[in-house]
C-alpha cells in the first residue's frame, strides 16, 4: 500500500457548489407555489361545480323552502357518502395493521407492548389457565414442612438454660482467668 496518498480535488469548488444548492432551493420554492396555485384553482373549480352560487332574491316563500328541502337532501346525501367513506378508511387502516403485524411475524420481530404489574393470587392464575376444572383452592402453607418446639427445645444444652448465671460466673477477672485456664487446659 502506498504510503502518500493524493487527496482528491473537488471538481466542482465549494462557491459553485453554494451557488447551484441556492439555486435549487429557488426553484424548488417556485414549484412549490405553483403546485399550491394550481391545488387551488381545482378546488374552487370542483366547488362551482358542485355547490353552484344561490340566487335567492327573486324566490317566493315556497321556492324558498323548495330550495332548502333540496339542499337538506344534498346535504343528507353528502353525510351518507362520508360515512361511507369514513366506514371504509377505517376497515382499510384495520386491515393495514393485520398485514403489518403478520409481516413483523413472518420476519421473527416482535413489538413488545408496555407491560404493567398485576397482582394475581395463584388461584386466579390456575383459574384462568385451567378454566372450570379447578377447584381445589392452593394452600401454600399446607406443603411447608411443620416443626415441633419440643425438638429444638431438646437440642438446647442443659448449662444455658440460666443465663444470667453463666453472666454472673464469667464477670470480673475470675471470668477472665476461667477462659484463659480454660484455653491453656486442652492444650497441656
Amino acid at each position: 500500500m502506498p504510503e502518500h496518498v493524493q487527496e482528491r480535488k473537488p471538481k466542482i469548488s465549494a462557491s459553485r457548489k453554494l451557488m447551484l444548492k441556492s439555486l435549487m432551493v429557488a426553484k424548488a420554492k417556485e414549484e412549490l407555489e405553483q403546485e399550491i396555485l394550481v391545488k387551488e384553482e381545482e378546488k374552487q373549480k370542483y366547488l362551482a361545480e358542485k355547490a353552484p352560487p344561490l340566487n335567492t332574491s327573486s324566490l317566493s316563500l315556497a321556492q324558498l323552502q323548495d330550495l332548502c328541502r333540496e339542499l337538506h337532501e344534498k346535504v343528507d346525501v353528502v353525510d351518507e357518502e362520508r360515512y361511507d367513506i369514513e366506514a371504509k378508511v377505517m376497515l382499510n387502516t384495520r386491515e393495514i395493521k393485520d398485514l403489518n403485524i403478520k409481516v413483523l411475524d413472518l420476519r421473527g420481530k416482535f413489538k413488545r407492548p408496555n407491560l404493567r404489574r398485576v397482582r394475581v393470587s395463584a388461584d386466579a392464575i390456575l383459574r384462568s389457565l385451567l378454566g372450570s376444572k379447578h377447584k381445589v383452592s392452593m394452600d401454600l402453607r399446607a406443603n411447608l414442612k411443620s416443626v415441633k418446639k419440643e425438638d429444638t427445645e431438646k437440642k438446647r444444652p442443659v448449662e444455658d438454660s440460666d443465663w444470667r448465671k453463666n453472666v454472673e460466673a464469667m464477670s470480673g477477672m475470675e471470668g477472665r482467668k476461667k477462659m484463659f485456664d480454660a484455653a491453656k487446659g486442652p492444650a497441656q
